[in-house]
């Protein structure tokens, strides 16, 4: 069978006060290697990377890749099924405009989606679009075992994780069981991705320290924080690959395609201190020179002490985020952030002590918040700028979809309909200010809030800055070269590029108007 896989065109907000930027499809070419290696012909049509210039503007906010219109005409005819993958849900709106047009295009080819969105809301999926079927959680199995029932004619209703309809209703199969033998998955499918393409526009989630390709090394998360979507995605069983066999995938991308930078997407990558210390003696014997790995998108901070702390650096892994997400222990109790202070600080100084890059996350406004929780994480935030770590991010709380607060706040009323408008909040998030409208919090208001973000940003760069002075002057050098070591350099060389862009833009306009 010819399965073509989507990655549909990202909604940007060139408002936001960070440096999020698309990154590679990982998901699907994980999907693309397991279908064939099960025997069917797979092909990729890139939104992203086969356009990665162009914006479009919509409402508040802009689209970047292929327009709709543009996918559906570059669809391959020949393909006997799509595939296409939505991971968060403020890309719905788009991402459910092209399924349409699919359709219509091609009625009787069959249309499969999965990802972090479709597993938090099928029966909405599927009945406000015509999606044939929705695999939930895990995908690889699930595909291989659903684009196989459709290629022979086989029964669906015996397949674990699927969604789909029947005479108006949903139909969902028995959970799928998580694959504890991850290593058994293979290695994703990068033949199929513009790999180039991603590096040379800057497209690649965390700093860009050279060419890049992502790894994932671990699957699932152990622990059951309440805004978070794993709970019910992954379950919290957490498993790990083999540490040799991360170590071979790196070292292939390096001989094979001269990549030097590893992000690793691991929802918790340093949960186990023993895979860790093995993994990295992996890459010592490897001697990669010049790679750098990193942990974009956070991680644990308990297993962190002066042995790992210097085998991290020794090997190339300089950058992590830690996210205590508040400075508040009641916070963190009940939002089940199972992290205490004391941790994180023990953690912090060894990161420092061995000259890692670190950045801490911080979430404000959660629905039980107070100004005293703030006071608390206003506190968190001086300490750390006087231990020395570079950045913290700072973002206002947003409810996920198939999260434990996000049902907390439907069964309270708070959140009424998953409308446009409410799917879109997380990517106002970063905004500069919070508006009333995307404020949950039960106990200040949104103008209160975001007076709150600039003081802990105050605080934060004002110590920091004013202990470490120098560090104003390498940052501004690195932004003025395009380098980034750190993230407020990657925000820094992302503002000055979406600039420059502007301008030119702005000054074509000007030329074709006179």
């Amino acid at each position: 069978m010819h399965v073509q896989l989507i990655h549909p065109p990202v909604y940007l907000n060139v408002h936001a006060m960070t440096a999020l930027r698309p990154s590679m499809p990982l998901g699907l070419a994980y999907i693309g290697g397991v279908l064939r290696r099960a025997g069917h012909h797979v092909s990729m049509l890139d939104a992203v990377a086969e356009a990665p210039e162009q914006v479009t503007t919509d409402r508040h906010l802009h689209r970047l890749g292929l327009t709709t219109e543009e996918i559906v005409a570059r669809l391959d005819p020949t393909a006997d099924a799509f595939g296409l993958t939505n991971m968060w849900s403020f890309s719905w709106p788009l991402v459910r405009d092209l399924i349409h047009r699919i359709k219509a295009t091609y009625p009787d080819k069959p249309l499969v989606c999965g990802g972090e969105h479709f597993t938090g809301l099928p029966e909405q999926s599927l009945k406000t679009s015509p999606i044939d079927y929705i695999i939930t959680g895990e995908g690889e199995d699930p595909a291989v075992a659903l684009f196989g029932a459709l290629e022979k004619g086989g029964s669906i209703d015996e397949i674990p994780g699927v969604c789909y309809l029947k005479d108006g209703e949903m139909v969902r199969t028995a959970p799928a069981v998580r694959k504890q033998n991850v290593d058994d998955i293979g290695w994703p499918a990068w033949d199929l991705v513009d790999l180039e393409t991603y590096n040379e526009f800057d497209l690649v989630n965390g700093i860009h320290a050279g060419k890049t390709v992502p790894i994932l090394a671990t699957r699932g998360c152990p622990y059951q924080c309440t805004y978070c979507a794993s709970p019910n995605m992954w379950t919290t069983r957490y498993y790990t690959r083999d540490a040799k066999d991360v170590a071979d995938e790196i070292q292939h991308y390096y001989d094979t395609r001269g990549m030097r930078n590893f992000p690793f997407q691991d929802l918790t990558a340093i949960v186990k201190r023993d895979w860790i210390i093995e993994f990295c003696n992996e890459l010592l014997k490897r001697d990669l020179e010049g790679i750098t790995w990193q942990f974009p998108s956070g991680t644990r901070c308990e297993v962190i002490d002066d042995e790992v702390a210097e085998l991290l650096y020794r090997t190339g892994g300089r950058s992590l985020a830690y996210a205590p997400e508040s400075g508040s222990e009641r916070t963190r109790k009940l939002i089940k952030k199972k992290m205490k202070t004391e941790s994180l600080l023990r953690a912090v100084e060894a990161s420092v002590r061995h000259k890692l890059n670190i950045t801490c996350f911080f979430v404000l406004a959660f629905p039980h918040d107070t100004p005293a929780d703030l006071k608390e994480t206003r506190k968190l935030v001086r300490k750390l700028a006087l231990m020395g770590i570079d950045d913290i991010a700072i973002g206002f709380f947003f409810p996920i979809p198939n999260t434990e607060l996000y049902y907390q706040l439907v069964e309270r009323g708070v959140i009424k309909d998953n409308d446009d408008d409410f799917l879109l909040t997380p990517i106002f998030a970063n905004e500069a200010k919070l508006m009333p409208e995307h404020n949950y919090c039960d106990h200040m208001s949104a103008r209160e809030i975001t007076l709150w973000k600039y003081r802990l940003l105050l605080n934060f760069y004002g110590l920091s800055f004013a202990r470490r002075p120098w560090r104003m002057f390498q940052i501004l050098w690195n932004t003025l070269r395009g380098k980034e070591t750190r993230k407020l350099e990657t925000f820094l060389v992302e503002f000055k590029r979406k600039w420059s862009l502007w301008r030119t833009k702005s000054g074509e306009g000007a030329r074709t108007t006179a």
